[in-house]
């Protein structure tokens, strides 16, 4: 079984917006005059104009069975939705456990907290986030359309899939070696990404286990949990945005009728 985590940014209703908002109703309250039942309590507000929100998801080797659930618990609270959810899908009883995610340091350390309840056989980073920060390096080291640039993207990426970590980063220290200025700042940013995460780029060991090394079904699933979220003109309150993702999630985890038909026998 497959776990991966990501945030997605959602549109949200600012504190300053909401308090215009409750300003406005006041005075065209006040000047039709009359009595009016109190306004409800007004829910604060977003200090940004996004909100990061969490996607959670679980998935077996063929991405025909999903798990997903959305949370906009901080960086830092998000490990307690990560530990609910694996119990409640019995992810430590998998044979294999698997997390392949992307490289943000807060979703790594989260997975590291949760190691005793989660019990990973494997903790990759994202093979396509690493090819990412590889060709960031490449266009601002050889230029946007150099072929050079593009055969020594391609050889090292194949460097890291086929043989490794240490082979890769030998590759990447010879090759700064011969830069200087802008060029070889923008090899050191690419080595320091690669460190941080060197117990985490394991390919070999994954495809010969049979292991995906992509992150894509999560990336997907951040795609279609924020499709109703996101839009021209749409904002939302961040409860409301959580309880529309909820919908989506349950639609799509598949568990609908069973959902609703076990609410009708609840309030029965």
């Amino acid at each position: 079984m497959y776990l991966g985590v990501d945030g997605v940014l959602v549109p949200v209703v600012t504190e300053s917006e909401k308090k215009k908002r409750r300003e406005q109703v006041v005075q065209k309250r006040r000047e039709r005059g009359g009595r009016h039942r109190p306004l409800s309590p007004r829910r604060r507000g977003a200090q940004e104009s996004y909100k990061e929100f969490k996607v959670i998801t679980f998935y077996d080797e063929t991405g025909s069975r999903w798990h997903e659930v959305f949370s906009a618990r901080s960086r830092l609270r998000v490990g307690s939705v990560i530990r609910r959810e694996a119990e409640r899908v019995g992810f430590s009883s998998a044979g294999e456990k698997i997390a392949n995610v992307d490289g943000a340091s807060w979703i790594r350390d989260r997975l590291i907290e949760e190691m005793p309840t989660l019990r990973l056989d494997g903790l990759g980073l994202d093979y396509y986030h690493l090819s990412e920060n590889v060709h960031k390096a490449r266009r601002r080291v050889f230029g946007p359309e150099s072929e050079a640039g593009r055969a020594w993207a391609d050889e090292l990426m194949e460097t890291f899939r086929t043989v490794g970590y240490e082979a890769g980063w030998e590759a990447l220290l010879s090759w700064r070696s011969g830069l200087r200025g802008k060029k070889r700042k923008a090899a050191n940013r690419l080595l320091n990404y690669v460190a941080e995460r060197s117990e985490m780029i394991n390919y070999p060991e994954f495809r010969s286990r049979g292991w995906q090394i992509g992150s894509g079904p999560t990336e997907s699933r951040c795609k279609t949990t924020t499709s109703r979220l996101k839009g021209r003109g749409r904002r939302w309150d961040i409860r409301n945005a959580e309880a529309v993702a909820a919908l989506t999630c349950l639609m799509d985890n598949d568990p609908w009728q069973r959902y609703w038909a076990s609410q009708r026998l609840a309030s029965t």
